[in-house]
Parts: structure tokens; C-alpha cells; sequence
């Protein structure tokens, strides 16, 4: 019997299309990661996780480690700046003070990255030629001081309201027009200077809201009287409403609508009117029961309460300015900001000798009368 051939048929396929159609996969997949990655690259979540991260490790770590630490921000665009760690005043360790710090007219805006540092607690920033606080201030709802002084700032973001910690505002020697409303909304602050800023004339009725504020300072602008929302701030302790052009006091008038007078100023304590056109102290100002210091230029003065005169709790400082001949003008002329600084440090020494005294100085006390007949 003859054997049959038994015949295998083999399948022949043109590895070419297989080739290409791996090749083609691998271009797809390569171009969604080169895609991924430039989008991850353009991406702020990187410098934000990278942020809270260094956060939380300084947390953890000793005062010594984060010290250490820092040194990853040298650099960064904050090299040329100082981000320091303090202990907070209640001795907490686990709980760190991260203060920023800019100084220099050569800055005209701030880091880049700064917007990223959400957990810092204090911005000092002085003497740069930066114009305005960016909006994202915001977002910075652990700042506890806003220290900006001499930059030149034209005006405040109205996201400072978002603010509700903070408690110390600073924005001496600018060139702000105005305060926005929103101010009123940082119910913890203590503290507001706004010191020479040229052209500022009035404040938000909103301020009345700032309830814990306890100093003051709106020297050497242009208020032509003293403001209803400062006479609504029942904490107050420390007014300066210095070097303006004030000419009268608020009197009593409970039964206006305005109920504007010094009777809800409790709390005062200290109040400096020097370098005004003030002739005529008000009896309201005796209502101020806790008031142990006024300071006011007595050139134009001829109207006091007696009170304020012979109350041994209160130091009345009366300033007398001396007329310069105008020959001799240009050979005594100096820098106003200089001379205002001065006068602050002569006051602020003053006050503190004052303080370690039993009994008042009778220059302070007494009134001198001349008569002409």
C-alpha cells in the first residue's frame, strides 16, 4: 500500500505592516508623554506641593535644621532675600514665625515666588520702588504683619479685607490717595500707621469696624479734622493726628445722628494735635478718663479745660514753634522726613522719662496769662 504525502500549509505574512504598526503606537505614546510632561512642566502644582512640603518638614524640625534648609532657597529668585524662622512669642516650637524681608530701590516688583509662600506670617519690604501690594496678598491668610513702608505704593489691594489675622499695618511714607473700605474687614488689627502719605485726607466710615485697634499714627497728612470712624474705635490707646491741618476738635453733639464726639474714645490713653492750627480744646476732651498724655501746639492755643490743666495723671505738653526769619530760611533748611523722624525720637524719649516719674513737671501744669492794658 503506497503512503499518501501528507502537506502543511504555512501562512506567509508581510512583517513590514506589523512592523509599522508598532512603530506608529510607540510615536503616538511617545508624543502624549512629550506632551504630559511640558504640561506638567508649565504647571504650578509642582511649586506648590514643593512649598507645603518644606512647610511641613520645618514643622518637624529643629531651629538649627531649618536653618539648614534655607539654604535650598538661596537658590531660588529669593536668594537676594531673607526668609528667617522665629519661635512664636508663646514659646511654641511647633509653631514657627516665617518672616519675609526686601530692601533696596532696585526692586521694582516682588519675587515671582513669593505667591507661592502662602505660610509666611510677616512682610517687611522697605525702601524699594514698588508701586502697588498684588492681589494675591489674599491668599497669605496666616500674614500677621504688613510692613511696606517707604515704596512708593500708590494704593491697597481691596483683597486686603481678606486679611482677618492680621494685626499690624504699616504704609508710612508712601503716596497713597486713599484707603479702600475693605480695611475694615481685618477685625484683629491692633496697629495702622500711615505716617506722611501726602494727599490723604480722609478715612472709610468701614474703619469703625476695627474694634481691637490700639495705635493709630496718621501724622503729617492732610486731615482737616479728625475722622467719625477714629472716634468709634473704643480701644483705641494711641491717637497721632499730628502735622495735619486740623483747626477744631469734635465737640459733644450725642443728639446729632452722627454721634461724633471723644466719649466713645475710652480707652485713650496718649493723643499728640502738635503741629496743628488748633485754638480751642473742647470740655469733651475731659471725658477721656483714662487719657495720660496730650501733646499740642499752644502758638494759636488761648481755650483749654481746667481739668486738663490740673490733673496731676495728665502730662500736658504744650509746643511752642519758633518763627524763622525768612533771610535765614535757606541756611536752617532741612529734609522734612529727617526733621519729622527726629521729632518722633525726641517725643518717644520724652514719654519715656515721663513715665519714671512720681510727679508731673510744673511746666506741664501750669498756664501762663499775659495781659495787655
Amino acid at each position: 500500500m503506497k503512503a499518501e504525502r501528507v502537506g502543511v500549509d504555512i501562512p506567509v505574512y508581510d512583517l513590514s505592516l506589523i512592523r509599522d504598526l508598532w512603530e506608529g503606537r510607540v510615536k503616538k505614546h511617545k508624543q502624549r508623554q512629550k506632551k504630559e510632561e511640558e504640561r506638567i512642566s508649565k504647571s504650578a502644582l509642582a511649586k506648590v506641593d514643593q512649598q507645603w512640603q518644606y512647610r511641613i518638614a520645618c514643622r518637624k524640625m529643629k531651629s538649627a535644621e531649618v536653618t539648614a534648609l534655607q539654604r535650598y532657597l538661596e537658590r531660588s529668585a529669593l536668594g537676594q532675600t531673607h526668609v528667617l524662622s522665629h519661635e512664636n512669642d508663646d514659646n511654641d516650637t511647633d509653631d514657627k514665625k516665617f518672616i519675609f524681608e526686601l530692601n533696596g530701590k532696585k526692586w521694582m516688583k516682588l519675587p515671582e515666588d513669593l505667591q507661592y509662600m502662602t505660610y509666611l506670617k510677616e512682610w517687611h519690604i522697605h525702601g524699594t520702588r514698588i508701586p502697588e501690594i498684588p492681589a494675591y496678598i489674599e491668599m497669605f491668610v496666616d500674614l500677621r504683619v504688613l510692613d511696606v513702608p517707604k515704596n512708593g505704593l500708590t494704593k491697597l489691594p481691596a483683597e486686603i479685607g481678606k486679611l482677618v489675622g492680621l494685626r499690624e499695618l504699616n504704609v508710612n511714607y508712601n503716596k497713597l490717595l486713599s484707603i479702600p473700605p475693605e480695611l475694615g474687614e481685618c477685625e484683629n488689627l491692633e496697629r495702622l500707621e500711615m505716617t506722611a502719605n501726602g494727599n490723604l485726607s480722609e478715612l472709610p466710615f468701614e474703619l469703625s469696624a476695627l474694634k481691637k485697634l490700639r495705635h493709630l499714627d496718621v501724622a503729617e497728612n492732610q486731615f482737616a479734622s479728625i475722622p467719625v470712624c477714629v472716634l468709634r474705635m473704643e480701644s483705641l490707646r494711641c491717637l497721632d493726628i499730628s502735622n495735619n491741618t486740623l483747626k477744631d476738635l469734635p465737640e459733644d453733639i450725642d443728639s446729632a445722628l452722627l454721634n461724633v464726639s471723644f466719649v466713645r474714645l475710652e480707652s485713650l490713653e496718649m493723643l499728640f494735635l502738635h503741629k496743628n492750627k488748633v485754638r480751642y480744646v473742647p470740655m469733651t476732651m475731659t471725658n477721656l478718663v483714662h487719657l495720660k498724655m496730650l501733646v499740642i501746639s499752644a502758638d494759636e492755643l488761648y481755650s483749654i479745660p481746667s481739668h486738663l490743666v490740673d490733673n496731676p495723671n495728665i502730662k500736658l505738653i504744650r509746643l511752642y514753634d519758633n518763627p524763622i526769619n525768612a533771610d535765614d530760611e535757606e541756611e536752617v533748611k532741612m529734609d522734612a522726613e529727617a526733621q519729622d523722624e527726629r521729632d518722633k525720637e525726641f517725643m518717644k524719649t520724652y514719654i519715656e522719662t515721663l513715665r519714671d516719674r512720681d510727679t508731673q513737671p510744673s511746666y506741664t501744669t501750669k498756664v501762663s496769662l499775659s495781659c495787655l492794658l
